[in-house]
């Protein structure tokens, strides 16, 4: 994958962001466009599978997620592995690395992706400049932590079938709302058991059994290609978790 992404070569100029067209996602100001255009640098493509950022090592660069989608994660020294979040577009990747030196987390992709490229070292202009585009960047840091509070509370006190059943609703609302995939359309997450097991800290073994358990009950169905979601109502209701509806947000 490219390393040095240009100006010149961008698929997607800032004035003609697929993003924009969600009806989730807010609008800039014209003067929010011209700084944020000369703050890109360019386009980032990745592989499926590919390591976007890796934990432990230095990026002069911020990313948001323009399409695909993919997860965050961490490793024991044994390799054992705790997948934390995932990320979809919209979503502000690596500012963890712009204000603490060195990323404590990586990112792989799930699909073949799309990231726009930020200079971090010119994210110090947006604060000083444009305070409603550093509001955005908190707001996105603090949308962040709320994730993870309920991912944490999924973990420690919810069964094996409410915390899978949350997980699922989590997700498929989610790639909703970032507009992975249209609002009506039936969802198969490519994602493998093994993932879902690294995320809810379960074996694989309990990770199957639960799956069967909801596709007894209608609620899922398991293909070759990954998780088909049947009832992402009643997967909330079982994990007694309600999806807000989420009003505009920002990115950049």
């Amino acid at each position: 994958m490219s390393t040095d992404p240009s100006r010149s070569t961008r698929k997607y100029p800032c004035e003609r962001c697929p993003l924009h067209r969600q009806k989730s996602f807010r609008n800039f100001s014209d003067e929010e466009l011209d700084f944020v255009s000369s703050f890109k640098r360019g386009e980032l493509v990745v592989d499926k599978g590919a390591t976007v950022l890796c934990e432990g090592t230095k990026t002069p660069h911020l990313y948001t997620v323009l399409e695909g989608w993919g997860f965050r994660y961490k490793l024991l020294q044994d390799g054992r592995r705790q997948i934390v979040n995932y990320v979809m577009p919209g979503d502000l990747i690596g500012l963890q690395g712009t204000l603490m030196d060195e990323m404590h987390h990586s990112i792989e992709a799930l699909s073949p992706m799309t990231l726009c490229v930020f200079e971090r070292t010119r994210l110090m202009s947006l604060y000083r400049q444009h305070p409603e585009l550093a509001y955005d960047v908190t707001w996105l840091a603090s949308r962040e932590e709320c994730m993870l509070d309920e991912n944490l509370l999924s973990i420690g006190r919810r069964s094996a079938l409410e915390r899978l059943a949350y997980l699922v609703a989590f997700l498929v609302g989610r790639a909703r709302t970032s507009g992975l995939v249209p609002e009506k359309a039936t969802f198969t997450m490519a994602i493998t058991q093994q993932h879902i097991a690294d995320t809810l800290g379960l074996s694989v073994v309990h990770t199957n059994k639960t799956v069967r358990k909801l596709a007894d009950r209608k609620l899922l169905r398991w293909r070759d290609g990954g998780c088909e979601v049947l009832d992402e109502e009643g997967l909330a209701k079982l994990a007694g978790w309600e999806n807000e509806e989420e009003r505009q947000r920002p990115f950049l």
